[in-house]
């Protein structure tokens, strides 16, 4: 892969190109919508995550969400939101990403998609903004309304809703509901278990597995146990056929600390350096 030194800042190209023809606003009776490129918004944004350029990737939604605003698309917008939010929660800026939560509640309401998939990502995303910023009793109802629409609508074997059992589960441990909590976690398991390249999503529901082991009996009573589940991760991450790509970094750098926390200096030190190494070579 070219190595890409570039500043990251939008061009030209990035913005100007054709509009998708379909009109995925029909039946909101507010005229002629002018549809954002969501495939190629996504594309970029993954390039510049990939090279851990958040400001890049800020820019580049706020330009795009002004731009599916203006154009009518509500549904672009409610999708950029969604990504808007994730970006605000992992930089850990708690205001904006309330502010694109009660965003995406009204892009909601206006598009009528409260009971779809599109939905029930929407209402994942807004819990885990809350369980970020240390609301999880708040976070629950939102993860229950995409529990709903997830099992009734999605395959088992669907990413989505591994990633919504583990999410909650950890909601369910901040509140100290430690059975329930496991209860998801193998959920999330036996999901991501299904699905090709799921191994990362494994690893970080075993190290959280561990930090519930920990939090539930106290790490001395707990020791061997969360010994184990840390290497059961490290095996997970160091599954040979996972792409070394701007993903795998930032699931490398976002589990390092976990190590650390449990004194395994080591491998907390090889995943920042993997990290590292990876971003560096976009």
């Amino acid at each position: 892969m070219e190595t890409n030194k570039s500043t990251g800042e939008l061009n030209a190209e990035d913005y100007q190109e054709p509009r998708c023809l379909l009109n995925m606003n029909q039946g909101q009776n507010q005229g002629p919508v002018r549809s954002v490129p969501m495939d190629r918004i996504i594309e970029k944004l993954d390039e510049y995550l990939g090279r851990n350029n958040w400001g890049s990737a800020e820019r580049h939604l706020d330009y795009w969400l002004e731009d599916a605003l203006s154009g009518g698309d509500l549904k672009g917008a409610l999708a950029i939101q969604g990504e808007r939010m994730g970006l605000f929660r992992k930089k850990e800026r708690q205001e904006e990403a309330m502010a694109a939560v009660s965003e995406a509640l009204k892009l909601l309401e206006e598009t009528g998609m409260e009971d779809t998939l599109t939905g029930a990502t929407t209402y994942v995303n807004i819990a885990t903004v809350y369980k970020t910023f240390y609301l999880s009793q708040e976070a629950l109802p939102y993860f229950e309304k995409a529990r709903a629409i997830y099992e009734r609508d999605l395959k088992e074997a669907d990413s989505r809703l591994g990633g919504l059992y583990n999410n909650m589960a950890l909601a369910l441990a901040d509140l100290s509901r430690f059975q329930e909590a496991r209860t998801f976690y193998e959920k999330a398991l036996a999901v991501m278990e299904k699905i090709p390249g799921g191994a990362l999503e494994e690893a970080v529901t075993y190290l959280n597995l561990a930090d519930l082991a920990a939090a539930e009996q106290g790490f001395e009573a707990a020791e061997e146990r969360v010994m184990a589940l840390l290497d059961r991760g490290l095996e997970k991450i160091h599954t040979p056929s996972l792409p070394r790509d701007g993903y795998f970094a930032y699931v490398c750098e976002t589990c390092a600390p976990c190590f650390r926390h449990y004194g395994r200096f080591a491998d907390a030190d090889e995943l920042d350096e993997l990290s590292q190494t990876i971003y560096a070579g976009y």
